[in-house]
């Protein structure tokens, strides 16, 4: 007689139970719909859009000497429980500081309220007070970076972030990731010492060169005004519009952090496991994927690459413009809102969950029996991934996420084209193979979302 029986179920395994392919469906539609409206609006309306924004007031002036100090201090701690806390990285506060509060939720704000970096960066700050204590005022940025190096820094420093995170049999051990973090802290200090925050800063040190990027897709930022800071609320990636072209190292820079949350994302499913020859049921562990998974990011870096510089080479050749250069040095920054979906939907649960294991490891950051914080009894919790309900909300605020962000990316990219060209019709046919590589990615990223993974 058949009779009810128990089983436990996972995230993954109630996505698949949800109608995944009208998701997918809706927000190719969406995006592709954004880009017809467009075509057929007049274009007044939206230049507007990109050049008016609300003045919600005055900020009171500070400098951004104490917040980086704030910053270092902050971070020199979470280093020290990486050497002196718990071996364990569920009891020790740095990865979950690192992997999640970092390169998470820092993310997240930079989006939402502009460009923080420029008062919290660990270096400006520490470098502030070397300054003021020695003699010579002008101790710091003596030597000129090479002009010629264009972002290689930068990408070389991102892709070893990258390597380190997605790759890396241990990115999460306390020991290791604090040797890491201290090195990487020491090396850009010293580029900040010999070649100054404008030259290192702008061009080398890859986080605030994204991090800068991203606050200027923000709906709010500041500007000084009659000598005072105001803040303004305005339509995502104003400043952006008002920015120089980048360069193609650059654009390849930006690229490159987009390839590799994509990456990040595809390492995890059954077809990209099953087309390296690994049984996802039976996932043997990075040590057995290391150089597949190396490869992949690669790979996943030279197709989106060739892929961008096509679609704005196919446009400007429909066009008649000889601009690709400029085209596609500006084009770039409507890749950013997808950047910031495709963080925001890939890592939204892991910030669920990491933020949960910061709090808990940082109220006993040395593993002692202290609790700071009052947490000690509490469990983290993971039951919202195992509840059709809740799973299902996450799913659907993942896809608004990757969906908003390539909306967002349709309508900026038309703003930067009508700000090169100034003609309708020239705008539409350079657009035209970009929006459709856009619309494609939409399937994609969705797609990563809702297919079957580990």
């Amino acid at each position: 007689m058949a009779t009810s029986a128990a089983a436990h179920s996972s995230e993954g395994g109630l996505v698949l139970l949800l109608p995944t392919g009208y998701f997918i469906l809706a927000g190719v539609l969406a995006v592709a719909a954004t880009f017809l409206i467009l075509a057929l609006a007049p274009a007044a309306p939206m230049r507007m859009l990109h050049e008016n924004r609300l003045w919600l007031g005055p900020l009171p002036g500070f400098s951004s000497v104490v917040p980086s100090l704030l910053s270092f201090a902050l971070l020199a701690f979470m280093v020290t429980c990486g050497f002196f806390g718990s071996v364990d990285p569920a009891h020790n506060p740095l990865p979950a500081f690192v992997w999640t509060v970092f390169w998470v939720c820092l993310v997240f704000a930079h989006g939402v309220a502009g460009r923080l970096w420029s008062f919290v960066n660990p270096w400006t700050g520490p470098l502030a007070v070397v300054r003021s204590l020695s003699k010579d005022r002008a101790i710091e940025g003596r030597f000129t970076l090479p002009a010629r190096l264009g972002y290689a820094i930068a990408i070389l420093q991102f892709s070893a972030f990258a390597w380190f995170e997605l790759v890396y049999l241990y990115p999460e051990d306390p020991r290791r990731l604090a040797m890491a973090v201290s090195a990487y802290w020491l090396v850009n200090a010293l580029g900040f010492f010999l070649f100054g925050a404008r030259q290192w800063g702008g061009r080398a040190e890859p986080f605030g060169i994204f991090f800068d990027l991203i606050g200027r897709l923000a709906p709010f930022g500041w500007e000084r005004r009659a000598g005072r800071l105001r803040l303004y609320f305005a339509w995502p990636g104003l400043q952006l519009v008002r920015r120089d072209a980048m360069s193609p190292s650059g654009v390849l820079f930006v690229l490159l952090t987009l390839s590799t949350v994509s990456f990040d994302g595809l390492s995890s499913t059954f077809v990209w496991l099953t087309a390296i020859g690994v049984n996802p049921l039976e996932f043997p562990g990075r040590s057995e994927v290391t150089l597949s998974s190396s490869f992949g990011l690669i790979v996943t870096f030279l197709a989106l690459a060739p892929a961008y510089f096509g679609s704005i080479a196919l446009g400007c050749l429909a066009a008649g413009e000889r601009r690709f250069g400029e085209v596609a040095g500006r084009l770039i920054f409507s890749i950013l809102p997808i950047s910031l979906g495709f963080q925001a939907a890939h890592y939204l649960t892991l910030a669920m969950v990491g933020l949960q294991d910061f709090i808990v490891a940082a109220s006993d950051p040395f593993h002692r029996g202290w609790d700071l914080f009052g947490v000690s009894d509490y469990q983290v919790s993971t039951s919202f991934l195992n509840v059709y309900s809740t799973v299902r909300m996450i799913f659907v605020a993942q896809t608004l996420a990757v969906t908003l962000g390539h909306v967002v990316a349709v309508i900026l990219a038309h703003a930067l084209l009508d700000a090169i060209a100034r003609d309708r019709r020239k705008t539409l046919l350079i657009e035209t193979p970009f929006a459709l590589l856009m619309i494609a990615y939409t399937g994609f990223g969705l797609w990563l979302l809702s297919t079957a993974r580990i």
